[in-house]
């Protein structure tokens, strides 16, 4: 009986012991770290991996997350330099760096980093004026984060960015600023229509033009066309008289050269003389000269045309 409570108690220790050696074994994640307190005391800060711990006077005091991380501000209140009341709200994006300082350096990080954000931003936007807080959205966005950075190092953080979310100015000036904006799109509005009625102008216009060359052409090209069909006309009408004129003038020359080749006399000659004569008297000509060699030879003519006829 009493060994069995030996063995049950020896179990018992053992498990105890199992226990407390896995409790001493400690794996820090990826992009995590763990701050360890020895009997109260900052002991160390492990990075990732496997790390073993003194059982019962070691304790891990805080795990500390070493990604970026962002954190959304309520809007802030603030005055502007000509005494105009906006509410603001910004976004800060951090990270930590240091976890020992992190742990021990501010009693609530993210606290302190929201009453340093608005307190930076009512001392930037106290010396701009309301035209300029809503222009210069880049430039507060600069400054606003190089005024953290600095004030949160002793807490181990970096601010890597700042950005003003929403610029909330008063209803009247919202109001305001809303006539502008739709004065202004309208202004736009009118100067694009105007501008395309008057590329529509110009379109009409290059398309008369266009048209008034292409109707100027084409009565060119016909002008030119119908000179050349004039002038084609006439040509033909020349060649053709020319050679009407070529034609008679070959017929005379066969008709002499038949009477040569057929050997007529003087007196053949003379009657086809007398035959043009004829036909020169048939014109419209009202006095006639006739030559005296062709008087003389008429009474001639008389004799030889009664002879043949017998």
């Amino acid at each position: 009986m009493g060994g069995m409570i030996v063995l049950i108690a020896l179990v018992v220790v053992i498990v105890i012991g199992l226990l407390l050696l896995i409790s001493c074994i400690k794996i820090v994640p990826q992009a995590k770290a763990m701050v360890v307190e020895r009997l109260g005391a900052y002991q160390a800060t492990w990075s990732t991996g496997l790390h073993f711990k003194m059982p019962i006077v070691d304790r891990v005091a805080r795990k500390v997350d070493l990604k970026e991380q962002v954190v959304d501000f309520a809007p802030q209140p603030v005055i502007t330099k000509d005494n105009v009341t906006m509410r603001i709200d910004t976004v800060v994006f951090y990270q930590i760096t240091d976890p020992k300082m992190f742990c021990y350096g501010v009693a609530n990080p993210i606290m302190a980093i929201e009453n340093l954000t608005a307190t930076t931003l009512r001392n930037i936007i106290g010396d701009l004026e309301l035209d300029q807080t809503l222009t210069s959205r880049e430039t507060i966005n600069t400054k606003m984060r190089a005024s953290l950075d600095v004030a949160t190092d002793p807490w181990g953080i970096k601010v890597n960015r700042v950005e003003l979310k929403n610029i909330i100015p008063p209803a009247a000036i919202q109001d305001a600023m809303e006539k502008q904006m739709k004065a202004e799109r309208e202004r736009r509005e009118a100067i694009l229509r105007a501008e395309g009625e008057k590329k529509s102008t110009i379109l009409v216009a290059e398309g008369n033009k266009e048209s008034a060359i292409l109707d100027a052409e084409a009565e060119k090209q016909a002008a030119i066309l119908r000179a050349e069909a004039q002038k084609e006309a006439k040509i033909r009408e020349a060649e053709g008289e020319a050679e009407a004129i070529l034609k008679v003038q070959q017929a005379n020359a066969d008709g002499i050269r038949f009477l040569k080749e057929a050997g007529a006399d003087e007196a053949v000659l003379t009657i086809k003389s007398l035959e043009a004569f004829e036909r020169a008297a048939d014109g419209k000509a009202t006095k006639i000269i006739i030559p005296s060699e062709i008087q003389g030879l008429a009474g001639l003519v008389k004799s030889a045309k009664e002879i043949m006829g017998e």
